[in-house]
């Protein structure tokens, strides 16, 4: 398997379902802004995109994918099915009893999840609706994460990584028809979201049908394979989900800030989560079953190369995108949100939000792509550990910094916990010579750096040229954000090569040139 082509594939669905998801925000930022509705909707959303962001991008395949590789390359098709249908069996079960739980439980569980909405009634009495409504999509995007790691672990990413479209799509969909009949607009997402689960949960049975390889639904038991499996999924959920886990700590600390605060976090964030969805997931998304294969066969060079060549590939990507974001955060939030209800205090508010979170920006996507070289070990004890740390990290500097700088000291929080997150995950690969940076790595970082600052320091100084345009109508600030997001992507290539962080040869080698042959090119 080519591993250039597998991310090109996942990050080619996952931008396309990343502008979609601009085009819902921006439709959620001009009819709900920045208030009690849009505080309470990003709650309820919150929690269900929570549980699919920690298992269809992280535990979930950090556990199963290895496991499952190992039946398909030992034991062949039948056993790995096996497998995958005892573990559908335990997990549908276990889900259906959660909801259920979950739902009777709710306006409790809002007393965790949102203590500062306690004291305001409105705010309180939406949430609570929202999540019971959306509270069901956990249990079909949790089955669609099994069987997007079955297919993931066949070679099939097309229809895993098509997915999320449809939950934009039914987004959408909800606030241009569905909301006009429904008493908010809240509701109106609410029911979108839970339907969209059903969507997405159809699309992959029809997928693997596809495949020839469907899922049958056996009697539960707990066999030695689901338990060990349970055993990596556990430890799993935490060190796979740490940039989730310090969001949703960001979510319960911000609704004890002022109203406004989670949605400013929530609009920062989808900026912020763009080249983390496009490069971070897709990488890792690619890299867990290629490094599992790689290492079970005992080819122990095979995938210290493909990490090497998937750390460079990242930062390659990242680096520029978070220089961008960080210099050009007010404009660009301008552009894409500064429309009906939301206004010029809530574009700088984001703003300042989105500069914080984008501190942060390599370290969560590198998160994304060193965590597979413990999960491809099936060592999930040692990222639990420093998921920990991270954690601790994250709460008391979002404590410390949310009183003086409210939203945006949580955002900074969590970058800061972040890059501890990373290079700890760095440092126990190195130690256990399970990475070893290659000369070319080594010799590529820097200029990407340098590239990456160049770029943006050009960027900067047009868009104060062009500040006239930027503020002026939607068509005018649209067009101008274009031409400087296209100039800015052809000024970076063109330092990359100038520096030698980039050659023309890797494009004509991208896609046809296995991973090994690459690293010793």
């Amino acid at each position: 398997m080519a591993l250039l082509r597998s991310i090109a594939t996942v990050g080619g669905y996952t931008l396309t379902s990343r502008l979609l998801g601009f085009i819902r925000d921006i439709l959620l930022a001009a009819i709900l802004g920045a208030g009690a509705i849009a505080d309470a909707f990003f709650v309820a959303f919150k929690l269900p995109n929570f549980f699919r962001r920690l298992f269809a991008e992280g535990a979930f395949n950090a556990a199963f994918v290895p496991m499952f590789a190992g039946f398909l390359e030992k034991e062949g098709k039948d056993a790995a099915q096996r497998f995958g249908e005892e573990v559908l069996a335990v997990l549908f079960v276990a889900l259906a009893i959660f909801v259920a739980l979950a739902e009777i439980a709710m306006p409790w569980l809002l007393y965790v999840l949102a203590p500062g909405f306690v004291d305001d009634p409105e705010r309180y009495d939406f949430a609570t609706q929202f999540t019971r409504i959306t509270f069901p999509y956990l249990l079909f995007i949790s089955l669609v994460s099994l069987m997007g790691g079955v297919l993931n672990s066949l070679g099939r990413f097309a229809a895993v990584a098509a997915t999320p479209i449809l939950l934009n799509l039914t987004l959408i969909g909800s606030l241009l028809i569905l909301v006009n009949f429904t008493a908010t607009p809240g509701h109106a997402l609410a029911i979108g979201v839970t339907i969209a689960g059903l969507g997405q949960f159809l699309w992959l049975v029809v997928a693997l049908k596809r495949t020839h390889f469907p899922l049958r639904l056996r009697r539960p038991r707990l066999t030695p394979d689901v338990k060990r499996f349970l055993s990596l999924l556990a430890p799993g959920a935490v060190g796979a989900g740490i940039v989730q886990i310090n969001l949703f700590v960001d979510i319960i600390l911000a609704s004890l800030l002022p109203t406004g605060a989670i949605s400013y976090l929530y609009y920062a964030d989808r900026l912020n989560q763009l080249p983390l969805g496009v490069v971070g997931i897709a990488v890792g998304t690619a890299l867990l079953p290629l490094l599992s294969r790689q290492i079970r066969g005992g080819d122990a060079v095979a995938a210290n190369a493909s990490q090497n060549r998937a750390i460079e590939v990242t930062l390659f990507l990242t680096l520029p995108a978070a220089v961008a974001l960080f210099l050009l955060s007010e404009p660009i939030i301008r552009v894409l949100f500064e429309r009906g209800a939301f206004g010029a205090a809530e574009t700088e508010a984001s703003a300042l939000t989105l500069m914080a979170y984008t501190v942060g920006l390599p370290a969560y996507v590198l998160v994304k792509v060193l965590a597979p070289g413990f999960f491809a070990r099936e060592n999930t004890t040692t990222p639990v550990k420093i998921a920990g740390i991270a954690v601790v990290i994250n709460i008391v500097f979002s404590v410390a910094m949310m009183i003086p700088f409210a939203q945006v000291g949580i955002a900074l929080a969590t970058a800061i916990a972040s890059w501890f997150n990373a290079s700890l995950l760095a440092i126990g690969l190195w130690r256990r010579r399970d990475l070893v940076p290659d000369d070319r790595l080594k010799k590529r970082l820097p200029r990407m750096m340098l590239a990456a600052l160049a770029m943006g320091g050009l960027a900067f100084w047009v868009a104060g040229l062009l500040e006239a345009p930027l503020m002026g109508s939607t068509v005018e600030r649209g067009l101008v954000m274009l031409l400087l997001v296209a100039g800015g992507g052809v000024t970076y290539l063109f330092f990359a090569h100038l520096l030698g962080a980039f050659k023309k040869e890797d494009l004509r080698t991208l896609f046809r040139k296995s991973t090994l042959d690459q690293a010793e090119a």
